[in-house]
């Protein structure tokens, strides 16, 4: 029987994908506006510095997502002042990125159904933790969640088992009582199985499934609207 649901942030609970264009794009001004720099040499070279960060600390470790040292490193090498840009260049795209985001339809209303149904609700996320709360504030969904799980709090990322593993000791039951939903296939789907844990694929835009996927079709479920996944957990409760 399930008894925990453990649900992915980013592209699952909220729209990632609209916010980051825009806190891009907000960033972008900023540069330019501040310091004469397109928008385009700007995009480049961040979009560069996350590869060169991914190069030195390996694709493992949470602060691959810090934009505040992405941005620390951008002024650095472009010998602009650190202070205050900095700190105001990290607010410019977190706020833009919240405020135009949204909940993923639906997603709201299940977690509250979820809780009035017993259930308890965990996050498991790859990110730095501060951001990931103040995401769940801010889209409304903190009042539902009993824990949480950041890959910078467990030290890995998925679909290594260090976070999941963390995610089923904070729950308090067995991995055949959890369920994790999240977007990221690999990540999220064959993490959450490769950890005994039922797995719910949340696949809104109907993507494909990856070519030669290291967990069968019929280990996980796929949904495209969150109004399906209370009724597939009772299902299988």
């Amino acid at each position: 029987m399930i008894k925990e649901v453990i649900f992915d942030i980013d592209s699952t609970l909220y729209d990632y994908d609209t916010g980051h264009a825009e806190g891009i794009k907000q960033m972008g001004l900023y540069i330019r506006e501040q310091f004469g720099i397109d928008e385009e040499e700007f995009e480049a070279a961040y979009k560069r510095l996350y590869q060169e960060a991914i190069a030195r600390l390996g694709k493992e470790n949470a602060a691959i997502h810090s934009r505040s040292i992405r941005i620390q490193n951008l002024l650095e090498e472009w010998k602009l002042p650190l202070f205050p840009h900095l700190r105001k260049l990290y607010r410019i795209y977190w706020d833009s990125l919240l405020s135009a985001s949204a909940p993923e339809p639906g997603s709201l209303k299940c977690l509250k159904n979820l809780r009035e149904m017993g259930m308890t609700i965990g996050i498991g996320t790859d990110m730095t933790a501060m951001i990931q709360y103040e995401k769940l504030e801010t889209y409304g969904f903190a009042p539902y969640i009993n824990h949480i799980v950041t890959s910078q709090e467990a030290g890995a990322e998925k679909p290594a088992r260090a976070i999941m593993d963390l995610c089923v000791k904070k729950s308090g039951v067995r991995p055949e009582e959890c369920l994790f939903v999240g977007d990221n296939f690999n990540r999220d789907v064959q993490g959450a199985v490769g950890a005994g844990m039922h797995a719910v694929w949340y696949n809104p835009k109907g993507k494909a499934r990856p070519e030669n996927p290291a967990v069968p079709e019929d280990s996980y479920h796929a949904i495209r609207h969150f109004d399906e996944l209370i009724p597939y957990i009772k299902s299988i409760r």
